[in-house]
């Protein structure tokens, strides 16, 4: 059985030691640490002084250049980091009991989510719940998990980081696989008649996000399966309307989540087509993201539990 009586906080570990620690892996400057937690430089020496004489190892290297911390320092600041979350969090859940159904809920989503689940659960949300406000942050998903564990979004729609040490950080409620279709002006050749052979496809640029992203490994490794070489012609980029501009001014072909396919090619007027071939490109499944572990404040549970529902209601 576990035995806290040497535990850190019997020592004398308090909460703004652990605000000092975080503050300084990410300033490297003892000054300016000090200055964002509002109390003078001498005060914060000290601080450090008694952390490092509390957990009985150096936090800290100091350089030309300001401070380095050692493994010891960064993994206190680690948790100091979520444990500073936790609080704000707790502060933001205790004003939402006190102001009623009242709070601000921060959400990110990549693209494809954002349009089938974001929007159609926010039109339903803001109707029975006015007084939440929310902020929305539409991006690829390595972005989105950085804003997740940096607290600045309270949970996401996307996908695992492909690191396992960073997958390990986050919790994952799973809805879906994403299929692809590829889309093309409304006018392109390729529409002109049957299109049967994969191959034809390369004879045209290809728009594709960067190789590490989710999308261009799932596209670059199905054609492979096909026997089909990467698209010769082919410019990388994560800018969804860049995407969407290039196409609609050349002959080029995108591959997107079907889900934003269909809402960029639906009607008769559409500037954008879907190609009547389906490849088989699918993409790693996509869930509900949260800080592993975390308790969500009652805004964001009530909005995260209708964006899971409305996923696997989507999914199913």
């Amino acid at each position: 059985m576990s035995d806290d009586r040497d535990s850190l906080q019997r020592r004398g570990l308090k909460l703004g030691h652990l605000q000092l620690i975080a503050e300084l892996a990410e300033t490297g400057q003892l000054g300016l640490s000090a200055l964002r937690l509002g109390i003078a430089q001498p005060a914060a020496s000290r601080m450090l002084a008694e952390m490092e004489r509390i957990v009985g190892q150096d936090l800290c290297l100091r350089t030309g250049r300001g401070m380095v911390l050692t493994p010891a320092g960064l993994a206190l600041a680690a948790r100091a980091a979520r444990i500073r979350l936790e609080m704000r969090d707790a502060a933001r859940e205790m004003e939402e009991h006190a102001r009623g159904a009242f709070g601000n809920v921060r959400i990110g989503a990549v693209t494809a989510p954002a349009l089938e689940i974001v929007l159609p659960v926010l039109r339903t949300f803001r109707l029975t719940h006015p007084g939440v406000t929310v902020d929305v942050a539409v991006a690829p998903s390595d972005t989105l998990n950085t804003q997740l564990l940096d607290g600045q979004i309270d949970f996401a729609l996307g996908r695992l980081p492909a690191a396992p040490a960073e997958a390990a950080l986050l919790d994952m409620d799973e809805m879906g696989d994403e299929p692809v279709s590829l889309l093309v002006r409304r006018d392109h050749a390729l529409l002109a008649g049957p299109l049967r052979d994969p191959a034809r496809l390369l004879e045209f640029d290809w728009v594709i996000p960067g190789g590490d992203s989710p999308l261009g490994r799932a596209v670059l490794a199905h054609l492979a399966r096909l026997g089909l070489p990467p698209p010769p012609r082919r410019l990388s980029t994560a800018s969804f309307l860049l995407t969407l501009a290039l196409i609609q001014q050349s002959n080029a072909i995108a591959p997107l989540a079907r889900a934003v396919a269909d809402q960029f090619a639906r009607g008769p007027d559409a500037p954008y087509a879907e190609l009547p071939i389906d490849l088989g490109i699918v993409v790693a499944p996509y869930g509900l993201l949260t800080r592993k572990g975390a308790i969500l404040p009652p805004a964001a549970r009530l909005l995260a539990r209708a964006m899971l529902n409305a996923g696997r209601r989507t999914a199913g």
